[in-house]
């Protein structure tokens, strides 16, 4: 998981907003429920002596010694309810205390007697045993004026169950309730955030040859829905920044062929002459090789230009990529036995394809040409056809200088020359594999290269392969030379 993305950061804070709120939302619970349950069994016990004054208390004086205690007894029978009752007269000292409880939770002989500033009100003692209680007192005059402290008391473990219970109830369902929203926080960002993805697949497929795709707007209104726009809005300056470049190159370049097939007349008229001095001869020799290698390039570039903007009207037809390989490289053997090189074609049949034959040609010839200029002597060069699932793949391989890292991303690039691989030298311009790309691009193919310095290149295009008929397959399948 990424802890550093906007979905991980969002959660956390999310769940951590979330149990900051559920803890003090148990914690007020708790504490409002403690409370509360101390205010209603401190009212009870009021209630209690008060009940006990009225009904009891206001006989006196008593038919008989025991009449209050079997009375108290029959009444609140606190030895079953785990109640402590006791009635001080003043003058004479306690008058009735109960019995011990049967569950044993205290010994009522132990709470000490009231200390005279409580009046009317409730306390919480502490017995041997860690055992509690919460006594509430409440004096009351007799109408014979004899005056008399009652007690009541319970346990404060009543209370303590109850807030026990709570917290079992916290400590149990919390972290299912923080795991539940969690998950479900986390999965609703994965709903929020999928036009984002959305927009990021598309956007890595818009490259310089389709500029005129667009991402999808997401119409909610917010800050995503102005930034698809916005990216819209950039994409859509950048198509026609690339525009005014292509009109620019295929304008340039159409406007200087011109004048580059006059000088080039011109140059080698003068050549031609009979009254010029050796000297002179050289120099205009120079001088139309450079326009010679001028028009080449002005031509390229406005292939390059046509080829981007589609202009260029193909003839695309099914045919034998095995075929056209194997018969274009025969070709190109001698220029590989003149350099002292081994040629090997290995092209399987029936490797069909749709496209422009003669363009289809001009790559594989380019590739090959740029496989032999910077391979040296007594090195190797392969050219390969093979099917692989439903694509069609082209390669030419070579052991010779091969490319550096650093050149590696830029060879597609106009007029790029690494040091090795693309030297002014050895008569390249820069603009071969550019017209290549530019072909593959048309006929939506894909080309790459991996290369290591020092040891060779491989150039490898792929075509989406067409269905070949059952008549095709009876055809030899492999063609080795």
């Amino acid at each position: 998981m990424n802890t550093r993305s906007l979905r991980f950061r969002i959660t956390a804070w999310y769940a951590g907003l979330l149990a900051g709120a559920l803890l003090i939302f148990g914690v007020s619970v708790y504490l409002g429920l403690e409370r509360y349950l101390y205010w209603d069994l401190q009212r009870t016990l009021g209630a209690d002596c008060r009940s006990i004054a009225i009904q009891l208390l206001s006989q006196h004086p008593f038919r008989s010694s025991d009449w209050l205690s079997d009375e108290i007894e029959e009444a609140y029978s606190p030895a079953l309810n785990a109640r402590f009752i006791r009635v001080i007269q003043p003058e004479i000292g306690v008058i009735y205390l109960s019995g011990a409880p049967k569950d044993g939770a205290f010994d009522p002989s132990q709470v000490p007697l009231p200390n005279g500033n409580e009046k009317n009100s409730s306390r919480k003692v502490a017995l041997a045993g860690g055992h509690r209680l919460l006594v509430g007192e409440a004096e009351y005059t007799a109408p014979d004026g004899t005056k008399f402290v009652v007690e009541s008391g319970v346990p404060y473990h009543q209370i303590e169950v109850v807030l026990h219970g709570l917290l079992v109830t916290f400590a149990v369902y919390m972290p299912f309730l923080i795991s539940l929203a969690v998950g479900s926080g986390y999965w609703l960002m994965r709903r929020s955030l999928q036009p984002v993805d959305e927009i990021t697949r598309r956007a890595e497929g818009i490259t310089s040859t389709n500029l005129s795709e667009r991402l999808p707007v997401i119409r909610t209104g917010d800050e995503l829905e102005r930034l698809s726009t916005s990216l819209n809005r950039m994409i859509e300056r950048l198509d026609e920044a690339f525009q005014h470049i292509n009109r620019f190159s295929a304008d340039a370049s159409h406007e200087l062929r011109t004048p580059l097939t006059v000088l080039q007349l011109e140059l080698e008229g003068i050549a031609q002459s009979h009254c010029l001095n050796p000297l002179l001869t050289d120099q205009i020799g120079s001088a139309l090789e450079e326009t010679q290698r001028m028009s080449q390039i002005v031509e390229s570039l406005l292939a390059i230009s046509r080829l981007d903007a589609g202009e260029v009207k193909m003839g695309k037809a099914r045919l034998d990529l095995g075929q056209l390989a194997a018969s274009t490289a025969e070709q190109m053997r001698l220029l590989a036995e003149e350099k002292g090189i081994l040629f090997r074609s290995n092209v399987a049949v029936d490797i069909y394809v749709e496209g422009d034959r003669s363009r289809l040609q001009q790559v594989i010839v380019n590739l090959i040409a740029n496989a032999i200029k910077y391979t040296p002597e007594a090195g190797e060069v392969e050219v390969s056809v093979r099917g692989n699932g439903r694509t069609a793949v082209l390669e030419v391989s070579d052991n010779g200088v091969g490319i550096s890292a650093q050149a590696l991303p830029h060879v597609f690039e106009r007029f790029y020359r690494a040091d090795k691989a693309r030297s002014r030298n050895s008569g390249g311009a820069g603009l071969g594999l550019a017209i290549v790309k530019a072909i593959c691009t048309a006929h939506g193919a894909e080309i790459k290269v991996s290369s290591q310095e020092g040891h060779g290149s491989r150039f490898t295009v792929e075509l989406p392969l067409l269905d070949v008929s059952e008549n095709d397959l009876a055809k030899p399948a492999l063609r080795t030379h």
